[in-house]
């Protein structure tokens, strides 16, 4: 069985309780219901508490949970709650003993990777702190692989994160041994090779065909780069190959550039600089994103033009802000696509004296009028031709041409 869950607790010994999406609904509902009938402090008096007693307890954020004492430490007890898995030492008058609720099974499963023996057999502190660093409160997709032999047992799993295996990505970071290895290619680097491979580019809508699209990085008034609109197009991105742990689509790829920015550490700085080389470059928001290598700039200090293959848009950093990066992030379809847009020119008689300096045909005052056209607004395109370059009419939402502002501006001549 296959089913998405959200990790609510990693525990010290590496097991993982998980959260099936299917019973959020039932969970939340027996939290308000927890609420509305717990309204005390906790217990006040004295109470002789057992290892194993059901009760409910007061969490941090004040909300009440169910719980379990699993060990009595003196004036605190080592409680577990049972619909999320941690483990918290609590002082005794944030506990109240009850019978209720406990005919509910706990809404979490303690789960453990199938087939995957950590490093000494058992789960290092270091591989503890990087599973819950990597999963705790994330979303995730659950291949059941093994029933437990009891139902108090753990489930064993497959877990895939990003469309990463969870067992091949803790395999390949030294912390365990796994039977079966296919995914682990996939975690290794684009170290240096000869010939490095490239991106893929996205399937393009027929010519002709209108469709929905953002504008992601403005070159000059007729080079753009452009996003296909997924919230309002039905367009889906063909399979390649049989991977049913890797849907192509831009959730997964924001999925996978997530689990990247949380493991980046453990990717090294790049040393070898190849044009049109993929890797991973730090922006200024701190993020690592998909970018492809374009030239050194600079070399004492080094400083690389690098261009944002999700985006279009183009930075010169200096090389601690590259990294190598996972071939996994290789199978999916670069997002942004450099396009020409049809139907004009640069105005022969623009008087304007301040011009674009890589785009001296047109000027500063065109490239700021076509950004006000484009800007929030809904936009959709056809293609026109396919080659020698991607040529598209870009239209505003109220299907005009959006050139045409800049043409009644005389910044731009028609282009029959």
């Amino acid at each position: 069985k296959i089913f998405q869950a959200i990790v609510s607790c990693v525990g010290y010994d590496g097991t993982i309780y998980i959260i099936p999406k299917s019973f959020e609904i039932e969970l939340n509902k027996l939290m308000t219901e927890i609420q509305s009938k717990f309204k005390c402090l906790g217990l006040l008096q004295p109470y002789c508490w057992k290892k194993g007693e059901a009760c409910v307890v007061r969490g941090s954020d004040t909300m009440w949970y169910r719980g379990k004492i699993v060990e009595l430490c003196g004036s605190t007890l080592q409680v577990q709650y049972i619909d999320h898995g941690c483990i918290e030492r609590i002082p005794q008058c944030h506990l109240y003993p009850t019978t209720l609720y406990t005919d509910i099974p706990p809404f979490c499963i303690p789960c453990q990777l199938y087939k995957t023996i950590p490093i000494g057999n058992f789960w290092q502190q270091d591989a503890v702190d990087c599973l819950q660093g990597l999963l705790t409160n994330e979303e995730v997709e659950i291949h059941v692989q093994e029933l437990p032999d009891n139902p108090w047992g753990k489930l064993s799993i497959s877990l895939y994160f990003g469309g990463v295996s969870l067992s091949s990505f803790m395999a390949y970071q030294k912390y365990c041994v796994i039977e079966d290895c296919q995914d682990v290619k996939e975690l290794e680097l684009l170290e240096d090779v000869a010939v490095a491979p490239s991106y893929k580019l996205p399937s393009l809508p027929l010519p002709g065909d209108i469709f929905p699209v953002r504008v992601t990085h403005l070159v000059n008034p007729k080079e753009v780069y452009i996003c296909f609109d997924p919230s309002k197009t039905l367009m889906k991105q063909p399979a390649t190959g049989g991977d049913a742990n890797c849907d192509l689509g831009l959730e997964s790829l924001d999925e996978a550039l997530k689990w990247c920015n949380k493991s980046v550490n453990s990717f090294p700085l790049l040393t070898h600089f190849q044009t049109e080389m993929p890797c991973l470059v730090e922006y200024q928001d701190g993020l690592w994103y998909r970018a492809k290598l374009l030239s050194v700039m600079k070399s004492d200090p080094v400083k690389i033009l690098v261009q944002f293959v999700d985006y279009g848009s183009f930075s010169v950093v200096p090389s601690s802000r590259l990294r190598h990066i996972p071939y996994h992030l290789l199978k999916y379809p670069v997002q942004a696509v450099r396009a020409l847009l049809a139907g004009f020119k640069p105005a022969l008689h623009d008087r304007n004296v301040d011009r674009i300096p890589y785009s001296p045909e047109w000027s500063v005052e065109a490239l700021w009028a076509m950004i006000e056209c484009i800007e929030g607004k809904q936009l959709s395109a056809s293609i026109v031709a396919l080659a020698p370059e991607v040529t598209i009419s870009l239209y505003e939402d109220d299907k005009n041409l959006v050139h045409m502002k800049l043409i009644e501006m005389g910044l731009a001549d028609l282009d029959e």
